[in-house]
């Protein structure tokens, strides 16, 4: 019961901190689930946030979903997608209310813009973490090409991300895996 308690509790503040959607509740996540009650390590926790953003909806409760149930089962999950969503329905129709009424003021407009600096540097935070995780897996100068590569796929010629992923799965399932020795070395 301890577990579900704390499961409700790790995710519902994701859900009350999480200003700015899923992207921005990922480092909350992390911290709930790697640092604070340690469900899995940063390595674990990286490839279910890769594998969650190659399924369809949204990544949060993806997350909340799989964790949950991992950590303590169906009733895990359960827990953990009712705590990650009922504070976004709650504080959306207070919000939504409320700030309808005095979006105009500066002091609005001045949180706004702050909170989204916030959000921004945490999701740079996490970034970097996942640049330096790719870099030890891969070797810098393939994650260095392959970032490069994506920005301009992403960003210039402005391919959907869901066919850059598809693609992605695609080569990791037909190109062959190399083993290494215990040095990290190719075998």
């Amino acid at each position: 019961m301890k577990k579900h308690r704390n499961i409700f509790i790790a995710f519902f503040r994701v859900g009350m901190l999480g200003f700015g959607g899923g992207p921005a509740s990922i480092p909350l996540i992390q911290k709930e689930v790697v640092k604070k009650y340690k469900w899995m390590n940063d390595e674990e926790f990286s490839d279910v946030f890769a594998i969650a953003n190659t399924l369809p909806g949204p990544v949060a409760t993806k997350l909340a979903g799989y964790i949950g149930y991992r950590v303590s089962g169906w009733g895990g999950m359960l827990s953990s997608l009712i705590a990650s969503v009922m504070p976004t329905v709650i504080l959306l129709i207070i919000l939504l209310r409320t700030l309808s009424g005095i979006s105009e003021f500066d002091w609005v407009k001045g949180m706004t813009a702050a909170v989204i600096a916030v959000v921004g540097m945490m999701m740079a935070v996490l970034t970097w973490q996942f640049i330096q995780k790719a870099g030890k897996g891969l070797g810098w100068l393939i994650t260095i090409f392959m970032t490069i590569v994506m920005f301009i796929l992403l960003q210039i010629i402005h391919i959907h991300p869901g066919i850059v992923i598809a693609a992605l799965l695609i080569l990791a399932l037909i190109l062959p895996v190399k083993s290494h020795d215990k040095e990290g070395e190719p075998s």
